[in-house]
């Protein structure tokens, strides 16, 4: 199965030298034992763009969709064998981030 692991933060490239070296050990982990698909920091919203191209529309929108405090900051594509297995990473991976993480199955 398939997961990804959110990274929840009120601000973009806030890590420590320290979060980034147990961040870099936590994927090299996620490397070596096959969970890996992929892993990246976001962006602030601030600089997001909604488009909507439905029908045609055309609406371009500059800024988040959503206007919160806290937001995705980063994220972790993985295999896993089941939720109990992502859930265990995903603790691992807030651990390592010093950041809280949100966990979700994909879908297909």
């Amino acid at each position: 199965m398939r997961f990804i692991i959110a990274v929840i933060d009120h601000q973009s490239r806030s890590a420590s030298t320290d979060e980034i070296a147990a961040i870099d050990a936590f994927n090299d982990g996620l490397q070596a034992n096959g969970h890996w698909i992929i892993a990246c920091g976001i962006d602030s919203p601030k600089v997001a763009t909604v488009i909507d191209n439905r029908d045609d529309l055309g609406l371009v929108t500059p800024g988040p969709l959503f206007d919160h405090d806290e937001y995705m900051s980063g994220f972790w594509l993985i295999h896993a064998a089941d939720m109990e297995e992502a859930l265990k990473l995903a603790a691992a991976g807030s651990k390592a981030c010093n950041r809280k993480v949100e966990v979700r199955p994909l879908l297909g």
